[in-house]
């Protein structure tokens, strides 16, 4: 199963936006541009293809793996400031607990989908505490495409060279807050749990192809339900 990061699992206070202003005023002497589209449910590559088009820079796709370099050596500079401002949402650390229950074992591996590079999202979920369970070297990274839902067949072929056994289809799950969450598993034939604890309702979210929809993971049980119904 793999979880998204951002107001799936953590509130990273917007270190996200502070580290692309950060990149995109040191490598070209620019502010963030206005009139961005939301930052939700996008990979990092998408989102800094963007930044640098609307900043003005010149060939920008040329200038994203420099741009990602700039943020991966950045982020564990973060760690501080994300103990300070950030918080773990409202149980998660019990659900990511829950899953990892040796009476699961064997039937579920956890890891990530996100739009974060690998760096930053390893510094939101180890400052804040929640990496013990899950297995960031089979996650798939917001560095590898534009479209989230290419990011599904990375995760599946990791964990599958990693721990053995097939992940396809229904096998997999997404947890994420938003409807590309829900698009990127549709796009796969995997399942999603969409939650509301980001800017999308539970009226929202049940409008996608979501198979089940939470207000949060406070119910642990719930989660877990659906997570092991396939």
């Amino acid at each position: 199963m793999l979880w998204d990061v951002d107001f799936t699992l953590v509130d990273a206070s917007g270190i996200g936006r502070t580290l692309y202003q950060e990149a995109l005023a040191e490598l070209h002497g620019l502010e963030l541009p206005a009139g961005m589209q939301s930052m939700g449910g996008r990979t990092d590559a998408s989102i800094a293809l963007e930044v640098l088009t609307l900043a003005g820079v010149a060939d920008p796709l040329n200038h994203i793996a420099a741009f990602q370099e700039f943020q991966a050596a950045r982020a564990p500079m973060l760690a501080e400031e994300l103990r300070g401002s950030g918080r773990v949402l409202p149980g998660a650390a019990e659900a990511v607990a829950a899953l990892a229950e040796p009476r699961y074992a064997g039937q579920v591996v956890q890891s990530l989908l996100t739009g974060n590079i690998p760096a930053l999202a390893e510094v939101k979920l180890s400052a804040l505490g929640l990496t013990q369970h899950l297995d960031l070297s089979i996650g798939a990274y917001g560095h590898l495409s534009q479209v989230r839902a290419d990011l599904v067949a990375v995760a599946r072929a990791n964990a599958a060279a990693r721990h053995g056994g097939d992940f396809s289809g229904r096998a997999t799950v997404l947890i994420g807050d938003t409807p590309k969450d829900v698009e990127a598993a549709t796009a796969t034939g995997a399942r999603s749990i969409a939650v509301a604890t980001g800017s999308y309702s539970v009226e929202q979210l049940t409008t996608t192809t979501a198979d089940v929809v939470l207000a949060d993971l406070t119910d642990t049980a719930a989660l877990v339900a659906a997570v092991l119904a396939y």
